[in-house]
This record gives structure tokens, C-alpha cells and sequence, in this order.
């Protein structure tokens, strides 16, 4: 589902702005490979915004707990239910995770993006 142009402005602003966690992780995800379907970050579907998101395995990244643990949720489990109607699945770290252990998290991201491409491969 697309977007609303309030969603993507608000994405961009976003990308602008992200969190230490996050930037930690996109530094190490923003890496291209030609072997691996590239990621986004501060992605909008929707009328929601990923923190990563690889659209060839349809596969969100959130980093929960730097901002995240300050919101409702119910707001996140609705978001949640929603994405999962688009075929979207989440993966969830800890903002304390990333921050403690960075290359440890993205090669976790990286591994999962990877067997969803063996997987569809066949």
C-alpha cells in the first residue's frame, strides 16, 4: 500500500534525525552487495514508517527501546497486525543490543534477508 504524502514527508524527516542505535545499524546495513537485496531505512508503508525494510523479502527491522519504549502499546500491535495484512514480518532489537553488540545484530539481519532469498529461490 502506498504511502500518504504526510508519511513520506514525515519519513524523510526521520532519516534526518535517527536515533544513535539506528545510525549504528545503518552504518552497517546501508553496506551494498551485490549478493543482497538492499535495505532501506526510514521506509514508508502505509501510514507507518519502518526503522530498516528490504522489500525483496518483505521484511521490517525495528530498534525498539530507544524511542519505542516510550510509546503505546496497543499503537504497536495494531501496527504490527496491519504490516503482517501486507505480508510484511518484523524482526525486533533492542536499541541495548544494537548499541552493545552493532556487527553482531546486522549479520543476525543480514543471515535472516539471506535464507528469505533461499527460501524464495527454491
Amino acid at each position: 500500500m502506498r504511502a500518504p504524502p504526510i508519511t513520506f514527508d514525515r519519513a524523510k524527516d526521520l532519516r534526518r534525525r535517527m536515533s544513535p542505535p539506528e545510525v549504528r545499524l545503518w552504518m552497517r546495513l546501508r553496506v551494498r552487495d551485490p549478493e543482497r537485496p538492499p535495505i532501506r531505512r526510514q521506509h514508508p508503508v502505509g501510514p507507518y514508517i519502518l526503522d530498516f525494510y528490504c522489500p525483496a523479502v518483505r521484511l521490517a527491522i525495528e530498534v525498539d527501546g530507544w524511542s519505542h519504549n516510550m510509546g503505546d502499546p496497543d499503537y504497536d500491535a495494531r501496527r504490527d497486525a496491519w504490516l503482517a495484512t501486507q505480508g510484511i514480518e518484523i524482526m525486533r532489537y533492542s536499541a541495548a543490543d544494537v548499541l552493545r553488540e552493532p556487527n553482531e545484530v546486522s549479520a543476525g539481519i543480514v543471515a535472516a534477508i539471506m535464507e528469505r532469498v533461499r527460501l524464495r529461490q527454491g
